[in-house]
């Protein structure tokens, strides 16, 4: 497939790009599972098991699969194809989703270990939609200030996904069963992933070539992504971090935990509008260099939350934190995309991923030992620091060969 080349493309452009409207719809169908299944889950085991403990375990064991298991199942679809590898994955993701809800649709009647064995498994399957459509991406848009302007939208959207999931969850619960979330979450996988390989583009992707050499795949694919990865994981850090502290901040002020939710939704808004402000700029720096910058930036976003005195302050400080966490995401998916072979393409998307969710996990376990020990001011300057430390190890990993990322391969665009 290809786009035409124009100097300032517009998100419109993006969704006028044949088959792009279809084929993107259908993936963040799909996508959509990814933010109700694993609350749904939560929440229906806890209310079978009637332990928190449990649930927490079992959701560990949902969450670890799913996420460090990604790239496998990315070299799976770049060495077989969406088509061929996709489906398994989904009918297998689907189907024990949908024996979880039958575990669960009745308290007691499973045990903890057959409910950590199922979801584990269930986890495993999980088929790496994002990964696979920002690979598409790839080819329905070449130019590359297109592909920004796409990689942009497809940060936003996924955004707003993992905000309306749970939002969704919410809802239903109110008058079902949790399990029924579950199903829900199998029914959107499977829908989507239906319509995603369906679309033209998705068929006319051809399988990768093998790989002749023991774990030449690999170290072809990771040679050259070490910048965007630490960048990634190094936001996701920062986020992991930000969710507790911002719950301990609101505590200790007086406001209560729920007022917490308001911080975050501003979190999410500000990283929405930087994402849509970022793919709308035709930058003339190379994508590396604005890698280190966004890394700097969030850092000194984080470091100024420390000096907020209020929840009012606090949210502002956030919501510039926000601005940039969009924008640094989708720059290390468009240096990992630049870095991949054509046909690996699928397996770098998927290491930045895991890069993000992996630091979130992290972060998460550094947010309780700092909250615990630290005040919540010294907690956001010492994680804004560890972002600015990021962005210099990201700046010195700069080669001659990397400067050139993010910018259009046809003269139309080049600056």
């Amino acid at each position: 497939m290809s786009s035409t080349s124009v100097a300032r493309p517009s998100y419109a452009a993006v969704l006028r790009i044949p088959h792009a409207r279809r084929t993107f719809a259908a993936a963040l169908l799909g996508r959509l599972s990814y933010g109700v299944a694993p609350l749904s889950v939560m929440l229906a085991v806890t209310r079978a098991s009637g332990s928190y403990a449990v649930a927490g375990v079992v959701m560990a064991l949902f969450s670890g699969t799913s996420v460090f298991l990604s790239p496998a199942r990315a070299t799976l679809i770049d060495r077989h194809g969406p088509r061929r590898a996709l489906v398994p994955m989904v009918a297998a993701h689907s189907a024990l989703l949908v024996l979880l809800a039958a575990l669960v649709w009745r308290p007691g009647a499973a045990s903890p270990f057959v409910l950590g064995v199922v979801t584990a498994f269930a986890g495993a399957c999980t088929p790496p939609l994002g990964p696979t459509m920002r690979a598409v991406w790839g080819r329905l848009a070449p130019d590359r200030a297109l592909m920004q302007r796409a990689y942009s939208l497809d940060a936003v959207a996924e955004e707003l996904l993992f905000v309306s999931g749970p939002l969704l969850v919410g809802v239903l619960v109110g008058f079902a069963p949790p399990a029924f979330g579950v199903l829900l979450g199998a029914a959107l996988m499977v829908v989507g992933t239906a319509g995603f390989v369906s679309s033209p583009v998705v068929r006319a992707v051809p399988a990768g070539k093998r790989e002749t050499g023991p774990g030449a795949a690999g170290r072809r694919v990771l040679r050259g992504l070490g910048r965007p990865v630490l960048a990634a994981a190094g936001v996701g850090l920062a986020l992991g971090v930000l969710d507790l502290l911002v719950v301990a901040f609101a505590e200790t002020s007086g406001h209560g935990a729920g007022s917490a939710a308001w911080v975050l939704a501003a979190l999410s808004a500000g990283s929405a509008v930087g994402g849509l402000l970022n793919g709308a700029v035709a930058w003339r720096s190379a994508a590396g260099t604005r890698l280190a910058a966004q890394s700097a930036g969030l850092g000194l976003a984080l470091c100024g939350a420390a000096l907020a005195q209020g929840l009012g302050t606090l949210a502002v400080a956030v919501a510039v934190a926000g601005v940039f966490v969009s924008p640094l995401v989708t720059t290390a998916y468009l240096i990992a995309d630049e870095t991949a072979a054509p046909e690996a393409r699928v397996q770098a998307g998927a290491w930045v991923n895991t890069a993000v969710n992996a630091g979130g996990t992290a972060g998460a376990a550094a947010a309780g030992v700092l909250v615990g020990s630290l005040p919540a001011g010294v907690c956001f300057a010492v994680t804004g620091g560890v972002m600015m430390l990021t962005a210099l190890a990201v700046a010195r990993g700069a080669t001659g060969r990397e400067k050139g990322y993010g910018m259009s391969r046809t003269p139309e665009v080049t600056r």
